[in-house]
């Protein structure tokens, strides 16, 4: 499975807002740029919502950026500034509800035993226990953004028992009801319709707890960017450096009063596809599905079948953008042609993204077309060998060098020396 850059076509027909945010990067920066202000945005669209598979669905995305140090992937970190002015608005406000509740208590007897407001946040830092992030996202009334450029802090989150809230992440992915219950600190959350969005970017070391929860269906929810070549030494003196920034922060303040009228509905949008873009969309997928049982493993089922939801939530944000300035006036949000085109497009190369993180997973189960390959192949071969092999049945030599490294990661075969191999 190769991983291509995001077609250049996805960039020509985004929303013009994501079009100025994203024009001044280039290659694997400018992919980062996007899929992390896609995951950020996810969270700043209350009140819309879709039908999917029967079930109430918002906007909300978990974007994971799989790559090496020095590769560029900080960028990122741009996309959070679209989000800060609405974090820090419901802050402050929490802070100071609080602080008039703890005021009251002092001057009244009667107000004594009263409870104040839990604090409320925008974006929620992973390093939290179970019990508070079930209290941040009770108190939340349209959801949180976790948002780390070092994975390492939710995976080791994910590692302990008193923060692995993995359960949360899987349940919140498609707004199930969740609930905790402590006796000893007498506490009882119960969450009708959790909305978490998340953008996390790591190297494949520290994102190995999260990859590795393929068998429990974490990593099937996650859009995933994964790439391998190191950035070069760049102008980090740059004017475009305060330019991206002053971009950024035009486009929040845009954001920040978007999501402002959204809250303010009395009834929520609903966002839906054509009569047209429905039948495209099962046709594709069908198609996808069928690809996948006979070219790879049909254990990649789950993650296909939630990319379906992932792209119908693409869509939303994409439409939700382009009609920003008309959204709130009509109680029904039809999704845009060329944004359904532009999401089939974008999940369309973020599947195979998906598929060669899920492949180089340690796993002792291969595709039926990687068997083939290897069948075909005596011990020791070249990688000369398997190209040939690879171009009789189709395959690209990018594709044959991506399947030859994930050979050696589930030690089916083993590197002698450069181009040389050994099945084992």
């Amino acid at each position: 499975m190769e991983r291509r850059l995001i077609n250049k076509e996805v960039y020509n027909n985004l929303p013009e807002d994501l079009k100025l945010i994203t024009e001044s990067f280039e290659g694997r920066e400018k992919d980062i740029v996007l899929m992390s202000s896609l995951g950020v945005l996810s969270d700043c669209l209350p009140n819309i919502k879709g039908y999917y598979d029967g079930d109430d669905i918002f906007a909300n995305l978990y974007v994971l950026i799989i790559a090496p140090p020095a590769s560029g992937k900080g960028v990122m970190n741009f996309s959070r500034i679209l989000i800060e002015p609405i974090h820090n608005k419901i802050l402050e406000d929490s802070k100071a509800e609080l602080l008039l509740c703890e005021s009251e208590k002092k001057k009244s007897k009667d107000s004594k035993n009263d409870i104040c407001p839990n604090i409320k946040i925008k974006i929620l830092p992973a390093n939290v226990s179970t019990a508070e992030m079930y209290s941040f996202l009770g108190s939340s009334e349209h959801g949180l953004l976790i948002m780390e450029s070092e994975a390492d802090t939710l995976s080791n989150m994910l590692n302990n028992d008193w923060s692995n809230y993995s359960d949360v992440l899987r349940k919140a992915f498609h707004h199930e009801p969740i609930s905790i219950s402590r006796k000893i600190e007498k506490v009882f959350e119960e969450i009708n319709q959790p909305k978490l969005s998340m953008v996390i970017s790591g190297t494949p070391n520290q994102l190995q707890p999260l990859m590795k929860s393929k068998d429990n269906g974490l990593f099937s929810r996650f859009l995933i960017y994964s790439f391998d070549e190191i950035a070069e030494f760049k102008d980090v003196f740059a004017i475009k450096s305060k330019d991206n920034r002053k971009a950024f922060e035009k486009l929040s303040k845009v954001i920040f009063d978007l999501y402002r009228q959204l809250t303010e509905l009395e009834n929520p949008i609903e966002f839906q596809f054509t009569d047209n873009q429905i039948k495209r969309f099962t046709r594709r997928f069908k198609f996808i599905r069928e690809d996948v049982i006979v070219n790879h493993t049909a254990s990649f089922l789950s993650n296909l079948n939630r990319h379906g939801l992932i792209m119908f939530r693409i869509c939303m944000i994409l439409t939700a953008l382009r009609n920003k300035d008309i959204i709130t006036s009509n109680e029904v949000l039809v999704c845009n042609n060329r944004d359904f085109l532009n999401a089939l497009s974008l999940t369309a190369t973020l599947l195979r993204h998906s598929q060669f993180t899920f492949d180089t997973i340690e796993t002792g189960i291969l595709s039926a077309q990687d068997e083939e390959i290897l069948d075909s192949l005596n011990s020791p071969f070249t990688r000369q060998n398997a190209i040939a092999v690879g171009e009789k049945m189709g395959i690209p030599i990018r594709t044959i060098d991506d399947k030859l490294v994930q050979f050696q990661n589930k030690r089916f075969t083993k590197k002698i020396k450069k181009g040389l191999y050994r099945k084992l």
